[in-house]
């Protein structure tokens, strides 16, 4: 008797010992999986190191600033349906995302594309070199892609960008559907023949597909600005934040294995970024920030006095916004006044941030009470 049990025993030891041993080399497949995902950006690196003496410098430490892209490259099967392929693209969205040394808040700032800006000569595709120029800040990505871009917002804001995320149309529809689509609130109705959307008023469960059209449509709802179009990204992403902070997605592995998947295979990043490791530091970092410290805005700008369909910064609301992020110092925001509007155009300048006010160091600003500027927060009820 005694004999069987220790058989028995040895034979649920060894049982167990076998399932270890397969969870662990699953775990080990996912992980390879995932991280095999992700697409490294070496190029981009490599032309920013050609450039790193010009480049702003680290001012402050455990702070990061993130761009993220979002292209609208119509190259590839998941992108290719919204247009011909001519082998260029434009920067589609452009935010500055600034992730403080406590990390007690976040701030996300939109880079309006229609922008008019210093461009620095940047590498092509090619392989030539464009002549710097000013012109509309989308074009920064179209020339020179994420190196270009990244060089242009540095020049802009006088803030150095320590990692940088591409994200196509493709790529976005994945991370919506991964997280079982982003509920938002419409005050109006939207039909959009371009986007392919017709949406009624009041609370919507938006998908992939229809969620691009969301953040994209943009001549045919409202007055047809970028502005009107960049407050429906920011109510998105704030809609996205809240969902996937929610315990439905976090806590639920049959949602997050999609989501790590979709997020892993749908982003190119600069080689910091570009591991599991890496997106999870980032991750953990702002996963329990809260809700209302988790602020949206668009840089200040105004119609440019040289064209009214294009744009130009408020100054010295540009400067100063810049001058908190760069010295990683705290701001606040506040929702838009519904009777508020835009500065009306005035003169314009050619010169960026830095140029204007060469005294703007970490160690040389003074003091002040926390500025306020216009957006809102994660937190900002969407439906009233």
């Amino acid at each position: 008797m005694r004999g069987h049990r220790r058989r028995l025993l040895r034979w649920i030891a060894l049982g167990l010992a076998l399932l270890v041993l397969a969870g662990a080399a699953a775990g080990w497949w996912l992980y390879r999986k995932l991280e095999g995902n992700i697409r490294e950006d070496t190029s981009a690196v490599a032309e920013l190191e050609r450039y790193d003496r010009e480049r702003p410098a680290h001012l402050t430490n455990g702070a990061q600033n993130i761009l993220i892209i979002g292209s609208d490259t119509r190259s590839g099967k998941d992108n290719a349906r919204y247009g011909q392929d001519k082998g260029s693209q434009r920067s589609d969205t452009a935010i500055l995302l600034h992730l403080p040394a406590d990390r007690k808040s976040v701030t996300a700032v939109s880079i309006p594309r229609d922008l008019v800006t210093e461009i620095p000569g940047c590498l092509t595709t090619d392989g030539s070199r464009t002549e710097e120029q000013r012109a509309q800040f989308n074009w920064a990505y179209q020339w020179g892609g994420a190196a270009c871009t990244i060089r242009t917002v540095e020049k802009l804001s006088g803030i150095r960008i320590d990692h940088h995320m591409v994200l196509d149309f493709g790529g976005f529809k994945k991370m919506v559907d991964a997280v079982g689509g982003v509920e938002v609130c419409l005050k109006q109705p939207m039909d959009d023949a371009e986007a392919k959307l017709r949406l009624p008023a009041g609370r919507q469960m938006l998908h992939g597909e229809q969620a691009l059209g969301f953040v994209r449509a943009r001549y045919s709802v409202g007055d047809g600005s970028d502005t009107e179009r960049m407050r429906r990204q920011q109510q998105f992403l704030a809609a996205l934040v809240k969902k996937v902070q929610s315990n439905g997605v976090l806590l639920n592995p049959g949602r997050l294995y999609p989501l790590l998947d979709a997020a892993t295979s749908s982003v190119t990043t600069d080689p910091g970024l570009a591991s599991l490791r890496g997106l999870y530091e980032l991750v953990r970092g702002v996963r329990d920030i809260p809700t209302d410290q988790v602020r949206f805005l668009t840089v200040p700008r105004r119609p440019y006095a040289a064209d009214p369909n294009r744009d130009e910064l408020v100054e010295p609301d540009a400067t100063r916004l810049f001058l908190q992020l760069r010295t990683d110092r705290p701001l606040t925001v506040t929702p838009p006044s519904p009777t508020a509007s835009q500065p009306p155009a005035g003169p314009s300048s050619t010169d960026g941030p830095r140029t204007r006010y060469p005294w703007l160091t970490a160690t040389d600003a003074p003091p002040s009470p926390v500025p306020t500027f216009t957006g809102t927060t994660a937190d900002t009820p969407d439906c009233r």
